[in-house]
């Protein structure tokens, strides 16, 4: 059955318009609440409640991709991949709410994972990790804009590049001026317009369907598999986005930043694991929209799409549809460019000491700015959105042991972490499939992706702690005075911050 275009082609890009004026005009108005430092653009220190936390962290995680790639996995995968999926994406809320306040407590005046890395590894993991971040964060950033573009243009017939430039214009409009506040703000609202929608989408579709039962009943008959746990190419992936999903989210700078937002510790573990329950479900029925689809043999990241429009759905339902992928994405943009920014003035201070807070301040604007244009460029070419953020994933996963290692650790030096990771993230790149899928290379398990995420982690451990070993075997062993992070890392725009004496 091929899936009818929904008429809103005459109005599609007057939603996009309208509700994109809408946020932004919300976010420069919290932005005029307060005079804006640097340190407040950045981080939002010891600011945030629990409910706002909760809402930020919450909406920053639920980005556009939510609506292609959990579908695509849950058509494909079934059950079990969307399963992997929801733990991969929720687990790190959880992870965070325990190194979240190790940190906090560590380097109380930090900003970003770079400079934790900086000043516990020394300045080529630093430079390592500063580029992971910013590859993540900025294929994050590309994916979430393509998602939106292809969004509007399967369903109104908008020009990708034309979604693109009205977005990432009304983002940057209140995030360059509003900084982190103005984000977390924004995702408020955001949060109270996502969960309701996406609740009334499934409920919508199940029943125009005709209830679960029909709505399934053609997958029972083409792909049983992939409505049980016992379906093993769909375990195998399912292990697969647990990995990269936990690696990628613990290099996520946005997540440092609200850890560093929030009031308290208890706010931290609070919200972080309060995420952690509302992240699985939503999540979950994302997938079940993949699984409907399968309903008419949809199966590729365009099938929540697709779905939506074999179910002609009536225009003000259709045109919700879209208020929420526009929500969605925004949530995350502004999230995402402001991290990148927060990490881009650390580097600025840390190579120009003598600048001030306000030109710091305002070369990080201008950083920002100019990232429009190749943004929106590059998401005009409507890339793989899945691919886009398993590429990134591999990265982070060749990073990921040693760089939490050190949070704990004394004994792990720089150049043990250092070379561990470049390992990793090399072995990993062995075994990666190509766009297509599939492998480059003729060695064993080439192009399975279970390897390719599983291989770095193993080899990161075995090197980092193999390292740790052979020093001390050698009677070289370092020892690490966490107090340095304290003493060491100070807050924008101070010259001075006192040590607690911990």
């Amino acid at each position: 059955m091929r899936a009818r275009p929904v008429s809103i082609e005459g109005v599609g890009l007057l939603v996009v318009v309208a509700t994109a004026v809408i946020f932004a005009g919300l976010g420069l108005w919290q932005t005029g609440q307060k005079p804006v430092s640097l340190e407040n653009f950045m981080v939002s220190r010891n600011q945030v409640g629990t409910g706002m936390a909760l809402a930020t962290i919450v909406a920053s995680a639920m980005g556009a991709w939510i609506l292609f790639s959990p579908p695509q996995i849950g058509a494909t995968s079934g059950i079990a991949g969307i399963a992997g999926y929801c733990i991969g994406q929720a687990v790190p809320s959880a992870l965070f709410a325990v190194m979240g306040t190790r940190i906090r407590r560590l380097m109380p005046h930090g900003h970003t994972l770079p400079e934790y890395v900086l000043h516990r590894f020394g300045g080529l993991m630093a430079l390592l990790t500063v580029g992971v971040v910013l590859f993540y964060l900025g294929v994050y950033l590309v994916a979430e804009l393509t998602a939106i573009a292809k969004a509007v243009q399967l369903m109104a017939g908008v020009p990708l590049w034309e979604t693109a430039l009205v977005v990432i214009g009304a983002v940057f409009a209140y995030t360059t001026v509003g900084g982190l506040g103005a984000t977390i703000f924004t995702d408020a609202i955001q949060f109270a317009v996502i969960v309701p929608l996406l609740l009334v989408i499934f409920v919508v579709a199940v029943v125009g369907l005709g209830g679960w039962g029909a709505a399934i009943a053609p997958v029972v008959q083409a792909a049983p598999d992939l409505l049980t746990l016992n379906n093993g190419p769909g375990l195998r992936f399912g292990a697969t986005l647990v990995i990269a999903v936990i690696a990628a989210e613990m290099f996520n700078q946005t997540n440092w930043q609200r850890v560093y937002a929030c009031r308290d510790d208890q706010v931290v573990r609070r919200s972080f694991l309060g995420s952690f329950l509302i992240i699985f479900p939503i999540l979950f029925l994302a997938g079940l929209l993949g699984i409907l689809g399968m309903h008419f043999g949809f199966n590729d990241d365009r099938t929540f799409f697709s779905l939506i429009q074999a179910l002609e759905l009536p225009i003000a339902l259709t045109v919700g549809v879209l208020v929420l992928v526009l929500a969605l994405v925004m949530s995350s943009l502004d999230t995402l460019i402001n991290g990148i920014a927060s990490v881009l003035a650390s580097d600025i201070l840390r190579i120009f000491p003598g600048i001030s807070s306000r030109d710091t301040l305002r070369l990080a604007r201008l950083i920002m700015l100019g990232m429009a244009l190749p943004v929106v460029a590059i998401a005009a070419q409507g890339y793989d959105v899945l691919y886009l953020f398993l590429l990134a994933d591999l990265v982070c996963a060749g990073a990921l042991f040693p760089v939490l290692l050190g949070l704990y650790s004394r004994h792990l030096t720089g150049g043990i972490a250092l070379v561990s990771t470049l390992v990793a993230i090399a072995t990993g790149a062995l075994f990666f499939p190509k766009p297509d899928f599939s492998p480059w290379n003729g060695l064993p398990f080439a192009g399975d992706l279970l390897v390719s995420f599983a291989a770095p982690v193993v080899v990161s451990v075995v090197l980092s702690l193999g390292g740790i070993g052979l020093m001390a075997a050698l009677g070289r062993t370092q020892s690490f005075n966490f107090h340095k992070l304290e003493n060491n890392i100070r807050a924008y725009g101070e010259t001075e911050i006192p040590a607690s004496g911990r």
